[in-house]
């Protein structure tokens, strides 16, 4: 389904935008459909088609456990050597050889505009009941804007330019009237809109263990922060000082509102303990699975997992398992205890390589069929101290970041900066505080999806070309790093979508 076809039903798993036939003497109603203008009768319809937003979270074609393909995939942690015709599509995000027709790139799309789509619908039907507590609607309405966010940011971050939609599009008009390219500036404005009304609403700070995995005030000012952060360093420079202002305020929110010290007071193998993961204190933001179910379990742990291993599941593993660069491997400093964590050397004959361990469930509730209990962390507290020593950078506060720095280098056992400059090896890697807190970032958050969004950030596209191609080539296998070009900062316009409106959207550079 494509972004036209999408956007014309009600995206909720049991309803449907009901369509009639022309001729009046035969009128059909499905009687297992509702038609949207039916549905929203109560508050609880609302949280109900609410709910429906979370789940859409959950789509591995999106941003779930699952979708490592595009994002990690096309950064320098991870990726495929495989490029034989049964992965060759796949294989094109890891080799910047991508193709505008790649039909895992327009299900991707597709995923993301479809979560958009029940948050519109949720945001209309939610002004149509009448409510017990006003309270009530705010909250539904700011969960339903923070998932919207969300996943504008991924679209404007991959692609630029996107459609920007706000309302459920009912009609072929409405449709063909929204299919163009609105500009990144005004899509980041919407963004910025959404949140800034989550955290302006009657959400709670923080969730408790029985509402985890719900959107709260932390999570609005985490994403916001990041945001401005993002506008900072890939927009329009004049705004620059004043967005970094704003992610300052919007992520030190969010810090002042954790529920512990120091970060080294969570132990790193904690964060992603199934065990532990209801009551655990880094986790800001997450997609809640349910272990030992066929349905809403994890199956992260089982899928990274490579032949001849059990660290992961009980489940048995037959191919390679999850992939881990050399280039990545390399990245790890002599006693960083997030390397044994996160990965791991297979000795089986067909693997023979690294491959990721961070997410584990071995448990007997998880089973020989791998029905994990990891909960996929979208927003962390590492992340947000790690956001904040790069914006002090910026600002020029080198002493503050610094520090935040060394809270995560502290809770991984490793030399606090100041000691670890001074290590030539060390020094010659990261000769600048940037690099040493990109460096942080790529160890710290590794395959949680974030790394590629941090290249983007922290580079300038013709900066991220020179960054790739002076990589050994000898450290990605079969992915040619001289492919990667100006072109690949962004994704190509699925040709599908691009086939609606050649006009309204035209293709981005190079593709």
């Amino acid at each position: 389904m494509n972004f036209r076809s999408s956007l014309r039903y009600i995206p909720l798993l049991t309803l449907f935008l009901l369509g009639s036939c022309s001729q009046d003497f035969l009128v059909e109603t499905n009687p297992n459909a509702i038609a949207t203008a039916d549905y929203y009768k109560t508050e609880n319809d609302v949280l109900l088609a609410l709910n429906g937003v979370y789940n859409a979270l959950r789509d591995n074609s999106g941003i779930a456990e699952g979708s490592g393909l595009y994002s990690e995939e096309r950064s320098d942690n991870t990726g495929r050597n495989d490029n034989q015709s049964n992965a060759g599509e796949p294989f094109q995000f890891n080799a910047f050889a991508i193709l505008p027709s790649n039909s895992y790139l327009q299900t991707h799309w597709t995923s993301l505009y479809q979560t958009i789509t029940r948050a519109n619908y949720v945001l209309a039907g939610s002004e149509t009941v009448t409510y017990a507590k006003a309270d009530t609607k705010v909250q539904y309405q700011a969960e339903a804007k923070f998932i919207r966010a969300l996943i504008y940011f991924h679209l404007v971050r991959k692609w630029g330019d996107v459609p920007l939609v706000t309302k459920p599009l009912t009609t072929t008009d409405d449709v063909m009237t929204n299919t163009f390219r609105e500009k990144k500036e005004k899509v980041y404005a919407q963004i910025v809109a959404d949140l800034t009304d989550v955290i302006n609403s009657s959400l709670p700070d923080v969730r408790t263990s029985a509402d985890k995995g719900r959107v709260s005030k932390v999570a609005g000012n985490a994403l916001l922060g990041q945001v401005y952060l993002t506008m900072a360093t890939t927009l329009d420079q004049a705004n620059r000082a004043a967005n970094l202002n704003q992610a300052k305020t919007y992520l030190t929110n969010a810090y002042s509102k954790r529920t512990f010290g120091l970060l080294k007071e969570i132990p790193y193998a904690d964060v992603f303990d199934v065990s532990k993961k209801t009551a655990n204190p880094e986790a800001i933001f997450q997609i809640v699975y349910k272990q030992g179910d066929i349905n809403y379990s994890s199956s992260i742990a089982a899928n990274n997992q490579a032949q001849g291993e059990t660290i992961n599941s009980l489940k048995t593993a037959t191919g390679v398992g999850g992939n881990v660069t050399p280039d990545l491997v390399k990245d790890y400093e002599e006693g960083d205890l997030r390397k044994d964590f996160s990965i791991k050397y297979a000795n089986a004959a067909v693997v023979k390589d690294y491959f990721i361990t961070k997410f584990r469930d071995a448990s007997s509730t998880a089973g020989t069929s791998g029905y994990g209990g990891n909960d996929w962390l979208l927003i962390r507290y590492a992340d947000v101290i790690l956001m904040l020593a790069e914006v002090n950078l910026y600002l020029g506060d080198e002493a503050t970041a610094i520090s935040l720095l060394d809270q995560v280098r502290d809770r991984a056992k490793l030399p606090l900066y100041a000691v670890a400059k001074s290590n030539a090896a060390y020094s010659a890697k990261y000769p600048t505080l940037k690099l040493a807190i990109l460096h942080e970032r790529r160890v710290e958050l590794a395959f949680e999806n974030q790394r590629w969004f941090d290249l983007l950030r922290f580079f300038a596209p013709d900066e991220l070309v020179t960054y790739f191609r002076a990589k050994s080539q000898a450290d990605f296998g079969a992915a040619q790093l001289t492919n990667f070009g100006p072109k690949d900062y962004y994704y190509p316009i699925p040709f599908n979508e691009y086939k609606l409106n050649p006009t309204g959207m035209a293709q981005n550079p190079g593709y």
